[in-house]
Formats: C-alpha cells, structure tokens, sequence
C-alpha cells in the first residue's frame, strides 16, 4: 500500500493568499469601478426598463458564479483527495447508485432552472406591459435607408401631424421629454427593419405592414431617466447602406420638450412653412441640448468618388 502524502496546511493558506492577491490585482488593473463589476458588462441604460433587464443579468450571472464555483470545487476537490496513488491498487470510493446524490444531480438544477425561469418571465411582462393612455406617442416609420418621426396627437398650422424626417444630409432626430410615458408605434413601408437605441438595451423589429404578418409593433417605456443625445440605429441587415441608417434621440426636459413641439406647430417666419425639427431647437437656445443637428452620428456621403466614408 502506498503511503498518503501529506500536505502542510501552511502550503494550502499560502496557495490561497496567492490566490486572492490574484483576483485583486485582475479586478484592480481592469481599471473596473464597483458599479460596473456589479453589471458585469451590462450597459448602462437610461429608463426604468434598462435597469429591471440590468438586475436579472446581475443576478443570474451571480447565479451562474456559484454554480461554477460549486462545480469547480467538486472537480479539484476530486482531483486533490480521490485520485488514485502511485503504487496504490485500490479503486477510489464508487459513488453509482447513491440515491441521494442523483437526486440532488436531478432536483437542485430544475429548481434553479424553475427560479431562473420566473425572474426571467416576470422581467419580461413588466418590460413589455403597456398602459392605454400614454403620455407622448410617436409612429416610427422605417424605410431603406431612413427614418420618419411622426407625432400622431400633435399637429402643425396645416392641419398634418408633426413629423421628421431624415436626408442625405441630415440625420433625423427623435425629440423625446423625460419622465413620461412614451408609446412608439413601429411600421416599415419596405422590408424589415429594426428600431434600436442601446441606451435603451431594447430593440425590436420595424416589420411592413405589421397587422397583416401579425406582429406586435408596438412597445412603451415607463420613462427616460436623463436629458441627453443618443444614438439610434437599425439593427436589421435591410440592403445596401443598412450601416448608415442611424437617427438621433434628444431626450429634453418635458418644459423644453413643451417648447419644442409649440414651435414645430407654429409657421417659421423666415420659412413660411412649419419649423422643422432643427430650426425649433436652434431657436429654442437652450445649449447644447437644443444642438439643431445630431451629435451622435453623422450622415453618410453619398459622393461614390469620395476617397472614404464619412459617417
């Protein structure tokens, strides 16, 4: 029989002290602050429905953790005390058949699966609930390769919806208030699209006529937390210059959000026709927040005989 090796426990608490320093040092080095190792890669998003999303990643990667580090204890821990010795002919103790253990193999991942299943459920129905009467809607109408704005509730002097629309040279903007409830109503007039702001952290897809594919086309957010600019893009691979179908969302407060759409009901004097959205910001004058011109993306020469891209 051969003889057990003993091992110090001095050499099991130094291999642990070295172990920790390690994981210090990763964490310390990343350059990664507190809140950010909380969202383990996760965005950061700016409406209520962002961080509910935020909260179930959090917790099932903690969740994922500890099983992994279940799972890797097991295995080093039969590696470390149930290998078989040199010159040793006995077998390692067998562990077929144990009643208890299959069950526990069986039972503790359908209950973690059966957790996992109703966080992930109750998420969803919160983020995708809807109320009957929003404060602001607004009708996304996508096509290759732009986007139209559209404010169904509010109208210009003409008598038509408050609308924009991009072009070749100027990147549509969604101007949006904080702290309401927003509906977007989403419709393509060609292929499918995708409607996608990643500071939302939601996307979903801009199908052509949606009540006739049976497709629900329509999503609402509780809120957007902060005033700020923010890219949007299709998320959708629709043709040919799919990449440079971008928009813009300015999320103002609801009283400058008031002002923006007064303006846009009214006739511009210089113009004769209703502000567009550009000109009510500019002459809004409130910094750079009222930019008349997006700021997260730029539009997309369409010279062919430019030496590069420029978007």
């Amino acid at each position: 029989m051969g003889r057990k090796r003993h091992v110090p426990a001095s050499r099991w608490s130094r291999a642990g002290k070295i172990a920790a320093l390690a994981g210090a040092v990763a964490v310390t080095v990343s350059g990664c602050s507190v809140d950010e190792v909380l969202r383990f890669g996760w965005p950061v998003g700016v409406t209520p429905e962002a961080e509910q999303m935020r909260e179930l990643w959090t917790w099932t990667v903690l969740a994922a953790l500890a099983v992994g580090v279940l799972v890797w204890g097991l295995i080093f821990w039969s590696v470390a005390f149930h290998r078989k010795k040199k010159d040793d002919d006995e077998l390692p103790r067998q562990f077929q058949y144990n009643v208890p253990l299959e069950l526990f193999a069986v039972v503790l991942p359908t209950i973690m699966v059966c957790v996992l299943f109703f966080f992930t459920a109750t998420t969803e129905v919160s983020v995708l609930a809807e109320e009957e009467d929003p404060d602001v809607t607004v009708d996304v109408v996508a096509f290759q390769w732009n986007w139209e704005f559209k404010y169904p509730e509010e109208t210009t002097s003409e008598g038509e919806p408050i609308s924009t629309v991009g072009s070749s040279t100027e990147i549509p903007l969604l101007v949006l208030p904080t702290d309401k409830r927003i509906q977007f109503n989403l419709e393509s007039t060609d292929v499918i699209h995708s409607f996608w702001v990643p500071e939302l952290l939601f996307k979903r897809d801009v199908f052509p006529r949606p009540e006739k594919n049976n497709q629900d086309n329509t999503f609402q957010i509780t809120s957007i937390d902060k005033e700020g600019a923010f890219v949007g893009r299709c998320a959708e691979l629709c043709g040919t210059y799919h990449s440079v179908m971008n928009f813009e969302v300015r999320a103002l407060s609801p009283a400058d959000y008031d002002e923006y759409i007064r303006l846009r009901k009214q006739v511009n004097p210089d113009t004769q026709v209703p502000y567009t959205a550009s000109e009510a910001l500019e002459e809004m004058n409130c910094g750079e927040l009222c930019e008349p011109f997006a700021t997260t993306t730029r539009p997309f020469t369409t010279d062919r005989t430019a030496d590069s891209a420029v978007g």
